[in-house]
């Protein structure tokens, strides 16, 4: 996979801190970069930069044509660090947007310093049995499923005004076309020998109450994936760290980039 320079195309996206170690954040499904929103105000300017980013069919991005693809996402990832000139950098990736952040290190290994996956899709992809299917691959155009997702993703025990929020962000936010499509690449794209075995450091955040993307399933992927893998598993917290223990997640994220001083 190589990114094109030449391409007009360039991944949306807004800068916090001008620390020396750089990180791209991805978002997931649900919504573009906004996701970030909750900890963009405590993060440590003076070690990090942050590029968080809007991949097609969502935020800035969201009438930019495209495959709707982790492959293709990671190549306009690698595009972007091209064009801010980060030789290397780290990767944050939220569930679908983990996903691409482990197509870049299929890519381009020699790039990345650290990743974190926050409730991260296996590079191996997320079957869903029928009945989950069918919430899923209609969620695109019923808000109700993607209320219904959201509330069970993080344990059922989130306010009804909360839900009704996210949900209206999720419907402004993304193009249902992309969302449909982006569906089929995460749950669907195979390519864990791409990351098997890679000596990239690796933690996995996962929440207590999210029951699609737990600690034991992480335990049977990303840790038998990434020779230096790592997990912290969040305590009264979903599939939406983010929102739901933001000062946490911070902690854990920031304080394992911050082990890499290169």
């Amino acid at each position: 996979m190589q990114p094109s320079s030449e391409s007009a195309f360039r991944l949306p996206h807004e800068l916090h801190g001008d620390g020396p170690h750089k990180v791209i954040a991805v978002h997931g499904w649900f919504a573009d970069r906004a996701a970030f929103a909750p900890i963009v105000p405590d993060l440590d300017r003076e070690t990090f930069q942050y590029a968080l980013v809007d991949l097609r069919g969502y935020g800035e991005a969201k009438d930019v044509p495209g495959a709707y693809t982790t492959a293709e996402g990671a190549a306009d990832v690698l595009d972007l660090a091209d064009r801010l000139g980060w030789r290397r950098f780290s990767l944050i990736g939220h569930s679908m947007g983990a996903s691409v952040a482990q197509r870049v290190v299929a890519a381009a290994e020699e790039r990345v310093r650290r990743l974190v996956g926050v409730s991260p899709v296996p590079a191996s992809g997320l079957p869903l049995p029928p009945e989950q299917w069918e919430l899923f691959s209609t969620a695109d155009t019923r808000p109700g499923n993607r209320r219904a997702i959201l509330d069970v993703t993080t344990g059922g025990v989130r306010p009804a005004a909360w839900l009704d929020r996210m949900v209206r962000r999720s419907l402004e936010r993304s193009d249902a076309k992309a969302f449909r499509s982006w569906l089929d690449s995460w749950t669907g794209d195979d390519f864990h020998t791409g990351v098997e075995g890679s000596t990239v450091p690796a933690l996995a955040v996962t929440g207590q109450l999210d029951p699609a993307l737990p600690a034991d399933l992480m335990r049977a992927t990303w840790l038998r994936w990434f020779v230096r893998g790592e997990l912290v598993d969040l305590p009264v917290c979903g599939h939406y760290a983010m929102d739901e223990a933001p000062l946490a997640l911070i902690r854990v994220a920031e304080d394992f980039l911050r082990a890499d001083r290169a």
